[in-house]
């Protein structure tokens, strides 16, 4: 046998010590409770790999969790990289049973009917939702909470290699991940070729998310230098020549894997005539073998990188002795490597792609077709499937290639990967007019395809692609289909028009298309689940009555013919609508039977979708106490299901983040809006940021609430309740931060967007308009004490035009429940009392109105009116109530430590001189400055410049530039002149 070459994995690395450091650094902080990833990109065969074995090798007490991606049709399993690195973890992956689907050895969920938990009209709730698939939601979860788990228990190291492989799958678990990075004691490194990444490559987009990730690092693995490449061939060969050697680390391009070759090649043959190009010495390697050996490392290529032992030997169709031989000298001569399990793999996915590339036609499809006799007798194996499909269609055998993309569509679907899916019935799709009619499946047609593929399109987060599918669905029924079949892909349609905006009146009409075909037909799953969506569209349309009606006719034909999941959704219609009737009781009954039975057959979403109106309902009727409890055992229970981010899963957390922050328990609403952490990349993100910016603001955090809340800006198209979120707190920063101009021109912004997107009423114009009125008599204010008396009339008129906007905004709108809730009086309450203040101190009346209007329970804003009705009060000339009010103010302020109020609430105190606590002595003078910085302030406001500040205090101009500064540092200005403007803003120059 020829002599075998060394390989760099058995020397020490070379000129890496740099990249490893970091790679170290980033794993000692993830032992400390940082979480962390790494990207590390580079060439095919610069290192990557090696490197994440050095850095594996030196991890000390670390679980290390190793997966690899394959190239597209080498594997039907999706999440491969998870699956192989999770498998191990028997115990571990038991507890937690959505796993079964990433893990082979495990037992998949039952297949189920796309659509049958019933689909909830998304403009139930505000804002357009996206359809999710609840089982790959469910998986995400579980990953995730493993992951949790282990890194409490021992530092981890999660590498996932060959990200440019990866299928879409994959890249949603990674991504999902990634953004979920906190306090676990977890390292994730994913490794990708950068050559590979063409401009439409898939990985593009995910890579541009990720690296915006605070806990995501980009790291760029370059090729070696002139003088590295040659001290990394020297350390492979120490007996070949100096010449041969200089050849080598010139022509490897500092390439490690390439000059790993040349070696081989160099010590195995002809040292003096070494190939140019890569792919020419991984082929000269292969020649060198015996003919048996170049069979088998042949037969193997057309697999992919991995394959394992009894397929390569079946297929190859050589005796055992003669195999058993082959393997051995592929091994010796390091093409092939041993896994675990008995599988072989290619050293490295270049020499697997070289084999490949040199096959001649005839044999590439006599290969593949074998291949697929192979895995047409193992469908039974996870993967199979999908195997078949992509062989059959590579050998030409397109009906087999059909049958089995659409096998391989629904183990996908079932593996919770919803983009798979709709890879292989495209893929199904584009065969079927291709195929003899003979030949195609016969418990399927196009129709059903279609409606499939608009299915997993819409859970894939493709809903424009899952309104096409659907169109052509109904395009393609035939005359020979049922009124039942009809009507589910009129259904389907109309299910995928809902998620879109303005397609309200075209997803009517074919919802009533479907109604048509099956209205006076027996009961039937396909009946039931009909009218529960008429239902929930007749309630969209407040046809109340009518809805009722359909939701009873669901329940009805859902209990006749057993389709559970269309009870649930019309009980949970039905419980609505008890909410909207003013019937509490009789809702509360219905939400707890819609509960029940849709936890007794697993329709999670229909489930959720109760807890959520449940919560919302004792939230619009001002519960808020009871809309705690009900939304943190809906929170539980999206917990228990791993349902934490689907639609009504992220509805219920936002509701907890606003219900706790309202009621004052505000440690526990900053834990409800973990994550977002800094990233806003995502809807769910996005939205979880807008609803902390609440807590945020009023906390006193204001840079990092500026940071966020600009940030935002730039997400308000991915939801409309972000734009009204933070359109109200990006005003009361303004407010806090002394800029009422900035927060006029946020609440123009919010109210025009809210007026474009729902109309001249939405009912969150109230609590933005009521923040407006503020800013208004805030900019009144400056100006009266700048004797600006046009600049007065034109503030107080803005504020007058948008107090009337309020009230006809309540008048108009249309409240969930039919009439202005709890909250939405407050409001109102608010913006009366706040357009007082327009011309002066405020009316103490209407203050006293607004503090008892917020006394159902939203601490925070009923403090902040008692601050307002004393400072009313003491216009008036009634000192011991305006006591009274600023102590209570005060007293919630701290509790809460709410920072802005609490120095609101002192300032006014100290300028009144009133003690806020018994015990307080009473101070003669506001005290934020040092007695030289009043007399530098007050010469400054005066309009003299610094030099004659110094001049007329005996002190050098350097000096009052110093006392300028720290003046500027406690008003949060950038300039003398703003410093001036806020002090006299808050009253503290006369």
């Amino acid at each position: 046998m020829p002599l075998v070459a060394r390989l760099g994995s058995g020397i020490p690395l070379v000129a890496r010590d740099r990249e490893l450091d970091r790679l170290r650094a980033a794993l000692d902080r993830a032992g400390t409770g940082t979480a962390g990833a790494v990207l590390l990109a580079g060439d095919a065969g610069v290192g990557k790999t090696r490197l994440i074995d050095e850095l594996a090798s030196g991890a000390g007490d670390t679980l290390v969790l190793m997966g690899r991606c394959l190239d597209a049709g080498e594997t039907g399993l999706p999440y491969l990289p998870f699956a192989e690195a999770l498998g191990a973890l028997k115990n571990d992956v038991a507890n937690r049973p959505a796993l079964a689907m990433l893990l082979p050895q495990l037992a998949l969920p039952a297949e189920r009917e796309p659509g049958t938990e019933g689909m909830i009209a998304p403009s139930l709730i505000p804002g357009r939702r996206p359809e999710q698939d609840v089982g790959q939601l469910q998986l995400f979860d579980a990953v995730l909470g493993l992951l949790s788990d282990l890194s409490e228990r021992q530092r981890v190291l999660l590498v996932v290699e060959d990200l440019h492989w990866a299928d879409a799958s994959t890249r949603y678990l990674l991504s999902f991940l990634l953004a979920r990075l906190r306090s676990q004691r977890l390292l994730v490194v994913g490794t990708y070729r950068a050559d590979d990444l063409h401009r439409s490559h898939p990985l593009r987009p995910l890579l541009s998310e990720l690296v915006r990730l605070p806990a995501v690092d980009r790291m760029d693995l370059t090729p070696f230098n002139a003088a590295d490449a040659r001290r990394f061939v020297e350390a492979l060969s120490d007996d070949l020549p100096r010449d041969v050697l200089k050849q080598v680390a010139e022509r490897s391009e500092g390439n490690a894997f390439f000059a790993e070759e040349l070696i081989a090649v160099a010590t195995c043959d002809d040292a003096r005539s070494l190939p140019s190009a890569l792919a020419d010495v991984l082929l000269s390697r292969v020649e060198s073998l015996s003919p048996e050996a170049q069979h088998v490392v042949r037969v193997a290529s057309v697999r992919g990188r991995r394959v394992r032992h009894y397929r390569l030997h079946e297929v190859s169709g050589m005796a055992d002795l003669a195999f058993d031989a082959a393997l051995r000298e592929l091994v010796q001569h390091h093409l092939f490597v041993v896994h675990d399990d008995e599988v072989y793999a290619f050293r490295h996915a270049l020499l697997r792609e070289a084999v490949y590339g040199d096959l001649l036609p005839g044999e590439r499809v006599r290969l593949h077709a074998a291949y697929a006799r192979h895995l047409a007798q193992h469908l039974d194996e996870r993967g199979a499937a999908a195997a078949l499909a992509h062989h059959a269609f590579e050998s030409h055998d397109l009906a087999q290639a059909l049958t089995a993309s659409i096998a391989a569509a629904r183990e996908a679907e079932r593996a919770g990967a919803p983009a798979e899916s709709l890879r292989y019935l495209e893929k199904a799709l584009n065969l079927w007019n291709a195929v003899p009619a003979a030949d195609r499946p016969s418990d399927v047609d196009e129709s059903v395809l279609l409606r499939r593929a608009s299915w997993v399109a819409g859970t894939a987060g493709q809903p424009e692609r899952a309104v096409a599918f659907a169109r052509s669905a109904t395009e393609a029924i035939g005359a020979d289909q049922t009124p039942e079949e009809a009507a589910e892909i009129w259904l389907r349609l109309s299910q995928a028009l809902s998620i879109l905006d303005g397609n309200e009146e075209e997803g009517f009409l074919v919802l009533a298309k479907a109604l048509q075909l099956v209205h006076d037909r027996e009961p039937s799953p396909t009946r039931a689940r009909v009218f529960a969506g008429k239902a929930s569209s007749l309630r969209q349309q407040r046809k109340d009555a009518e809805a009722r009606e359909a939701a009873e006719l669901a329940i009805a034909d859902g209990q006749t013919a057993n389709a559970p999941g269309a009870v649930a959704d019309g009980l949970g219609t039905l419980a609505i609508l008890d909410d909207h009737a003013d019937q509490p009781e009789a809702a509360k009954a219905s939400f707890e039977r819609a509960i029940q039975c849709a936890r007794e057959v697993g329709a999670f979403n229909n489930e959720l979708r109760a807890w959520y109106y449940y919560g919302l309902m004792h939230y619009d009727r001002g519960e808020l106490a009871e809309s705690a409890r009900v939304f943190n055992l809906a929170g539980d229970r999206a917990k228990e299901t791993g349902l934490t981010w689907s639609m009504f899963g992220l509805e219920i957390r936002i509701l907890q983040v606003l219900v706790h922050y309202y009621l004052g328990d505000w440690d526990y609403a900053a834990w409800a809006s973990e994550p977002p952490g800094m990233s806003v990349s995502s809807t769910v993100l996005a939205r979880l940021a807008s609803a902390s910016t609440h807590l945020t603001v009023s906390r006193g955090d204001l840079a990092e609430s500026e940071r966020m809340i600009t940030k935002l800006r730039s997400d308000w198209h991915r939801d409309i309740q972000i734009a009204l979120i933070n359109g109200g707190t990006g005003a009361e920063l303004a407010l806090w931060r002394g800029r009422p101009e900035l927060a006029v021109e946020r609440v123009t912004d919010a109210l025009a967007w809210a007026r474009k997107l729902g109309g001249p009423w939405m009912l969150a114009g109230i609590r933005i308009g009521a923040i407006g009125i503020a800013a208004h008599a805030e900019i009144a204010a400056k100006a009266r004490r700048k004797r600006d008396a046009q600049a007065e009339e034109n503030a107080v008129q803005a504020g007058l035009d948008l107090a009337e906007h309020v009230r006809l905004t309540a008048q108009n709108g249309k409240p969930r429940a039919g009439t202005l809730g709890p909250e939405g009086r407050a409001w109102l309450a608010r913006a009366n009392a706040e357009e007082t203040r327009l011309r002066g101190a405020g009316d103490p009346g209407l203050w006293q109105k607004a503090v008892d209007e917020f006394g159902y329970g939203v601490a925070f804003e009923q403090a902040l009116c008692r601050w307002r009705l004393a400072e009313a009060l003491l216009g008036a000339d009634r000192r011991d109530e305006a006591v009274e009010q600023l102590r209570q103010a005060d007293e919630v302020a701290t509790r809460l430590k709410a920072v802005p109020l609490a120095e609101a609430v002192a300032a006014s105190a100290k300028r009144a001189r009133i003690t806020l606590r018994a015990d307080e002595p009473v101070r003669e003078q506001v005290d934020l400055f040092t007695p030289r910085e009043r007399d530098v302030l007050g010469l400054v406001a005066s309009g003299r410049t610094n030099r004659e500040v110094g001049e007329e205090l005996y002190i050098s101009e350097k000096t009052v530039s110093v006392h300028l500064s720290r003046i500027m540092a406690k008003l949060g200005a950038s300039r003398r002149a703003e410093a001036v403007a806020i002090a006299y803003d808050r009253g503290l120059l006369e």
